[in-house]
């Protein structure tokens, strides 16, 4: 059984059921435990206005939406750069291998299908290199 809870209620007099005046004392009322509570919470929120922001919250929501939509076009544009079409060459340095240039340049790949593929591109028939060589990396 649910406990029945006691709330002491403060009226500034008012005129009680029987016509008389209320003297300002504190009565107590029955306060609804159970389901009845949950259908009266219910009720009363159904009548409430839905949450309104202030001036202040609609500025920080804005500037998070744009802060959100500049990072993700920044991340875009940096993909669509990589992803560009065109080959670009580097020049190799001194102690550079093809398998180093591979890994460094193709890391999507791994480093044995990077040297195939620089291979290719250069026409080289052997993974020797040599310091200030242009190398043509492709494009991915």
């Amino acid at each position: 059984m649910s406990a029945i809870v006691l709330e002491a209620v403060r009226q500034q007099h008012t005129e009680g059921p029987d016509g008389s005046l209320s003297t300002g004392r504190p009565r107590l009322v029955l306060v609804p435990t159970g389901a009845e509570a949950v259908r009266e919470a219910r009720a009363v929120r159904a009548t409430q206005p839905p949450l309104r922001l202030t001036r202040f919250g609609r500025l920080v929501v804005s500037l998070l939406v744009a802060g959100v939509v500049s990072v993700l076009g920044v991340g875009l544009a940096g993909q669509l750069a990589s992803a560009s079409g065109e080959p670009r060459t580097v020049t190799v340095q001194s102690g550079q291998t093809l398998s180093g240039v591979a890994a460094r340049e193709l890391p999507e790949l791994p480093v044995a299908d990077g040297v195939v593929e620089l291979q290719l591109a250069n026409s080289l028939s052997t993974a020797a290199i040599h310091a200030g060589q242009q190398l043509v990396i492709p494009a991915r």
